[in-house]
């Protein structure tokens, strides 16, 4: 069967409403057996697929983030950034995006972000004096850092398809998250200053010292996992299982907010999540050896090659077409779908896995921020009991500098690549 009849079909498909990865099995299996492959051999594929080593990590990550979000480690988190940067203009603005960038080296996705930070920030600003239009907005551009900066549940998902180093993604993706929090904090420090926006007193060295033994062993999580990682004492999985274990002690033993009877409630939260990313994942490989079989990745290259050869040009022109994916599609879906086909023009172009995976998740990530999808959008709209159009009206302005350290990532593959170049040697 003609891979185009399979596009269409998976599209009227995503049109009715059918889950994503039942969309990719069924196409996928409408294609394999249409075109001459046995049943075992689709079956084969599809459990080699999560016979995955860095798969691992994801169900890991997701129970540290749910057990992050529980036992008390928000609030510190967002007091001590309040303590931090609250002094400067539009105080708690700033407080917001710090404890997002500190956040993310805990929870490594983006509606963890908005959902668990969100509640205590945008209460936080509103009792301050803040407008609701610029708390939704700057709750919901600063969630976006959490999967930039590690741990990163779609910078697994990400290298387990591209056949790429999670530890390298995981230290390519410091830069950029710097870049885009500095970018948005310039961005607050614009508004605060033409709308008058309060901020706190200088803090005194007691209070900051204060602040910081209170938030000290959520603050080393982040230290421990890259230690661990840089210095080579673990895999970057193998820090995902040390992650959710160091978790799960701050919450029993030294914040003391989280009880045992929650752990079965966490435990199935977090299967249900990845049972959710394992379905995507095994359908989605399978759908990428497909297109892989019926040559769209190379027929994909040539039409684009096409229009030019110059691999900025490129870049630029994926970076368009994943703008306009992320209106539609969900992040982890978009990055399953999209990696098996893009990848091989990326090694034909002589471009970093490393540096075209960043590119790709900040792209889906921004796309959280835009309608008629925009999960961010709604988790944020539904924290702060606003309306959907009124945060996306009040969100439209900081995609700004967003996309600013997009194309900065794009032009410049240093910022991607830098890190992992020092620490592990040039990719090969």
């Amino acid at each position: 069967m003609n891979m185009g009849i399979i596009f269409i079909l998976f599209i009227v498909l995503l049109i009715v409403g059918t889950n994503i990865y039942a969309n990719l099995g069924i196409c996928s299996l409408l294609y394999c057996l249409t075109n001459g492959f046995t049943p075992l051999t689709v079956i084969q594929r599809i459990t080699m697929a999560a016979n995955s080593f860095p798969l691992l990590a994801a169900p890991f990550f997701i129970i540290m983030g749910n057990i992050m979000n529980t036992s008390g480690v928000t609030k510190r988190m967002f007091n001590f950034a309040n303590v931090l940067v609250g002094h400067m203009p539009g105080g708690l603005g700033h407080a917001n995006i710090v404890a997002s960038v500190l956040f993310a080296g805990m929870s490594g996705t983006a509606v963890a972000d908005a959902a668990g930070l969100g509640t205590i920030e945008i209460k936080a600003m509103r009792d301050a004096g803040f407008d609701d239009d610029f708390s939704c907005a700057v709750t919901g551009a600063s969630s976006t850092i959490g999967p930039i900066i590690p741990p990163s549940l779609p910078m697994v998902l990400y290298a387990v398809l591209a056949e790429a180093s999670v530890g390298r993604l995981f230290m390519g993706g410091l830069l950029p998250g710097v870049l885009m929090a500095g970018t948005l904090m310039i961005m607050v420090f614009c508004y605060a200053k033409r709308r008058a926006y309060p901020r706190a007193p200088r803090p005194t060295k007691k209070i900051l010292w204060q602040a910081f033994k209170d938030a000290f062993w959520a603050l080393m999580a982040p230290v421990l996992l890259f230690g661990g990682i840089v210095s080579g004492v673990f895999t970057p999985t193998e820090a995902a299982v040390f992650a959710a274990f160091y978790s799960l002690i701050l919450g029993l033993f030294v914040y003391k907010e989280f009880s045992i009877k929650d752990l079965p409630r966490i435990i199935l939260a977090t299967v249900e999540t990845n049972g959710v990313v394992l379905a995507l994942v095994m359908t989605a490989v399978m759908f990428g050896w497909s297109l892989s079989v019926a040559n769209v990745p190379q027929i994909l290259a040539s039409g684009i090659m096409s229009v030019s050869n110059h691999p900025v040009v490129i870049l630029l022109l994926i970076n368009a077409f994943l703008l306009f994916v992320g209106m539609f599609m969900e992040a982890n879906a978009a990055i399953m779908i999209l990696t098996p086909i893009f990848i091989p023009l990326m090694h034909a172009l002589g471009v970093s896995p490393t540096q075209f995976g960043i590119m790709m998740i900040l792209n889906l990530m921004i796309g959280l921020l835009t309608p008629p999808v925009g999960i961010v959008l709604y988790v944020v709209s539904n924290v702060a009991k606003v309306s959907f159009e009124r945060v996306t009206k009040a969100t439209a302005p900081f995609l700004i500098p967003l996309i600013t350290v997009l194309l900065l990532i794009t032009l410049i593959p240093g910022i991607t690549t830098w890190i992992p170049n020092l620490l592990f040697g040039p990719e090969l």
